[in-house]
């Protein structure tokens, strides 16, 4: 018989009680370290460490900000910098009222629109494309996503040289192809001059949607794509009834965060064309730039609010549709299964 307190003998080794004092605290698992103490000193450790980064960021972030935005409602122009009294919106309606105005919406609008709908047919084709598995598919992808690593001004330097009217390779090969009998003068003529400039930004842009688009398709399973065989479905229903709504999400996320960096990306126009001819292929960001350049800090700086604004109201849509994502991704999954067989 075992008594309370007294060792018990079992095979030769003898079990010392467990002893606990009252009022001890209790044991911690072994290997489980002891969390330390939030103190005032450990505080002060911190905000040294984060010190460099924040007085980084307010310096070169929060300060040109803060100062831009307050030129945007004063007379600030380098050609009288005597006067910089408070004007309030009469920047604004400086920037309402240019004759240039309207022109500049317009290119804004065809811009964006006509660099997205190109990039993500294109992209979206390429990606289905590179999904197969074929030889040589690693060099495809690599000379697709090339493009994305050179910069925006490079590229718009290179497309110049490309649309010149005397040895532009565009010319020659269109001379070649029977399409024209003569050059054409394609930076030089405001007809032509955007449509240059889209051309060069749907090829700039077709990589990444390309990138984006192959990566949600990778994560498709084999196996909605095999019951929808086993159902008996072609490729367009295949296409609109598992893959679009499955990777929609994406879609949306890709659009709109290449609306926003189409929308403040004057790179490539300013080495293309400047703008020009005449100012017909300025958007709203180049505009802003020559305007700065002219000296009119207050006009630039009114319409950099506005660009803001714009930006701020897509990139609320973008962090929306972010937060969602999870959820969409789920239903669009079940979309996809009930698909195959409706």
């Amino acid at each position: 018989m075992t008594m309370s307190g007294t060792s018990t003998p079992t095979s030769g080794v003898t079990v010392a009680p467990s002893v606990r004092k009252e009022g001890a605290p209790p044991r911690r698992a072994r290997g489980g370290g002891r969390r330390r103490e939030f103190t005032a000193r450990r505080g002060l450790v911190v905000a040294a460490f984060m010190a460099p980064a924040a007085v980084f960021v307010a310096v070169f972030t929060y300060y040109p900000m803060i100062a831009g935005s307050q030129m945007a409602f004063r007379n600030w122009n380098l050609t009288d910098l005597t006067d910089t009294s408070w004007v309030g919106i009469k920047n604004f309606r400086e920037v309402f009222t240019d004759p240039a105005w309207g022109t500049v919406l317009s290119n804004t609008a065809l811009w964006v629109v006509g660099s997205i709908v190109p990039q993500l047919v294109i992209g979206f084709a390429l990606a289905l494309w590179l999904r197969r598995r074929f030889r040589l598919r690693g060099l495809y992808q690599a000379l697709i996503f090339f493009p994305w690593a050179i910069s925006g001004f490079l590229i718009g330097i290179l497309f110049r040289w490309m649309f010149n009217s005397e040895f532009g390779v565009v010319n020659d090969l269109l001379q070649r192809a029977g399409l024209i009998d003569e050059p054409v003068a394609w930076l030089a003529d405001p007809d032509t001059a955007m449509i240059a400039v889209l051309v060069a930004n749907v090829w700039y842009g077709v990589t990444f949607f390309a990138i984006m688009i192959l990566a949600a398709l990778q994560s498709i399973p084999d196996e909605l794509y095999e019951a929808a065989a086993l159902d008996g479905a072609g490729k367009a229903r295949t296409l609109f009834r598992i893959t679009i709504p499955y990777i929609r999400v994406t879609l949306v996320l890709t659009v709109l965060l290449r609306v926003i960096w189409i929308f403040n990306f004057p790179d490539l126009i300013f080495g293309m064309t400047g703008g020009g001819p005449n100012d017909e292929t300025h958007i709203v960001t180049t505009w802003m730039i020559k305007i700065t350049q002219q000296g009119d800090y207050g006009k630039a700086s009114a319409l950099g609010l506005l660009v803001v604004a714009v930006l701020l109201v897509f990139a609320t849509f973008f962090l929306t549709a972010t937060r969602e994502r999870g959820g969409g991704r789920r239903g669009a999954g079940k979309t996809g299964k009930r698909g195959v067989r409706a």
